[in-house]
């Protein structure tokens, strides 16, 4: 059962159950005639009103995602806390429309019936379709293939706990290991066909979506390596959880069947997320447009009296996905500053930033027309900064993972702006990559409103480049 078939399922299931739970709620207090009622209440309209409710708050805690081979009892958990936390917001919308109207009933207590009637049904809905996962992957459908890479004790432990959970749904097709002499093994009828700088070619041959990494403490450039050349594949990266400190605060952890795994920069971010998180930056873009005109009035006066040249600075960066794009900015350098000199880092002292400019920088001010960028889409309001290609290319060959970067759309700020100074040599860009990389793991609506409170404080005591 692929993701998408999973979802419908799940779909299916939590519309008949919500609903279901509904109906018998509406019998138990309206047919038994155990309850007074003040009027007949209507049955359809709310029925489904209280569905897409539900609908709304499990989409927002993620019950929604691929749950499979995680713990049932995490998801339902999950579950128990989301509808405890609705069930309660309902208490009070007719606890306060009850105000409204000046009606004092004991009924409203009711509701605490219907969130077990619905706790159970949804759970057991949930339940069923789990079980009938199971049994299809048992039964040789929806698997998938998986290469483990390294070929140690560490490694055959896994593979033995994959092979006694069929309902896993993974088939171990091939092994790359580490050292070349390895090469041919076979353990528990699975060949070495190749080591880890051929996991490309291996992922290939055997159409793996998954990658098992068992590998040794000493051995974290192989790690970052695997990491690197898979990014461009569309497979799951898992580890085993020795190696967490390597990417530490960069993973998040699962467990299957009781045996831990570290994933690899899951997906984390949901559709409804990143919808919402481009109406944000269409709003917050807008609005900070018409706030700022007079700071933007008083900069290009100031650029034009202070220096010849163009107010707005355009130069090309690196965006989603590598594709490059204009980005624009209030010049704070004098005119053809790196004619001479060709793409250099900024320092502190930097002879060719003017008076004005080092001003702007200092308060951000020179960011403004990069809200045009984000209306545009090029952009988003909270992300990595963007980077020239020229310095992506070089960049991406002497730090490993340096292009998950594109991976997500480039910010006006980010994490890495609001914890580090800018960049002044390649030593700030490996440390402001492990912000990016932490940002783009934990991407949420949530984490960028942080950011951009973050970055509220920054603008106004100044804490910028030259701090």
């Amino acid at each position: 059962m692929n993701k998408k078939t999973e979802k419908i399922f799940i779909l299916t299931a939590d519309f008949l159950t919500v609903n279901l739970a509904w109906v018998i709620f509406f019998y138990f207090r309206i047919e038994t005639g155990w309850f007074e009622t003040i009027t007949q209440p209507v049955f359809l309209i709310p029925m489904f009103a209280v569905y897409f409710y539900w609908l709304i708050v499990f989409t927002f805690v993620g019950m929604y995602r691929t749950w499979f081979a995680a713990s049932r009892f995490d998801e339902l958990s999950t579950l128990f806390k989301a509808t405890f936390v609705g069930i309660f917001i309902l208490f009070f919308v007719i606890m306060y429309d009850d105000f409204v109207h000046n009606v004092s009933s004991a009924n409203r207590f009711l509701i605490f019936i219907y969130w077990g009637i619905l706790l159970f049904l949804v759970s057991t809905g949930r339940l069923f379709i789990r079980f009938f996962q199971r049994k299809l992957l048992i039964n040789g459908i929806g698997r998938k293939n998986a290469v483990i890479v390294g070929f140690n004790s560490k490694a055959h432990n896994i593979h033995n706990t994959i092979n006694q959970h069929r309902a896993l749904g993974i088939d171990v097709k091939a092994y790359a290991a580490v050292k070349k002499e390895n090469v041919g093994k076979i353990f528990n009828g699975v060949e070495v066909t190749g080591t880890y700088d051929e996991i490309a070619k291996i992922i290939d041959s055997t159409c793996a979506k998954e990658i098992i990494l068992a590998l040794e403490k000493h051995e974290e450039d192989i790690l970052l390596n695997v990491i690197s050349i898979c990014d461009d594949k569309n497979v799951n990266l898992k580890i085993v959880p020795d190696l967490y400190e390597i990417i530490s605060g960069q993973a998040r952890t699962t467990q299957i069947y009781g045996f831990p795994l570290i994933d690899i920069m899951p997906q984390l971010m949901r559709e409804w997320e990143k919808k919402l998180k481009r109406l944000i930056d269409i709003v917050i873009s807008v609005l900070f447009i018409i706030l700022s005109s007079p700071f933007t009035i008083f900069t290009i006066i100031a650029i034009k009296f202070e220096s010849k040249g163009p107010v707005i600075y355009k130069q090309e960066r690196s965006g989603l996905n590598g594709k490059p794009f204009q980005i624009y900015k209030f010049r704070s350098m004098f005119q053809d500053a790196e004619k001479k000199s060709g793409p250099i880092w900024s320092t502190k002292d930097d002879p060719r930033i003017t008076k004005v400019g080092k001003f702007i920088r200092k308060v951000r001010i020179d960011e403004i027309p990069q809200m045009i960028n984000i209306l545009k889409g090029e952009m988003s309001f909270v992300g990595p900064r963007p980077e020239r290609p020229v310095f992506v290319e070089q960049l991406a060959k002497e730090i490993p993972l340096y292009k998950r970067r594109l991976k997500v759309r480039p910010g006006l700020t980010g994490w890495a702006q609001v914890k580090h100074k800018y960049d002044e040599s390649v030593e700030d860009v490996k440390t402001k990559l492990r912000y990016d990389l932490f940002y783009i793991e934990n991407i949420s609506i949530r984490m960028d409103f942080i950011i951009i409170f973050r970055t509220i404080f920054v603008v106004l005591f100044g804490k910028g480049h030259y701090n």
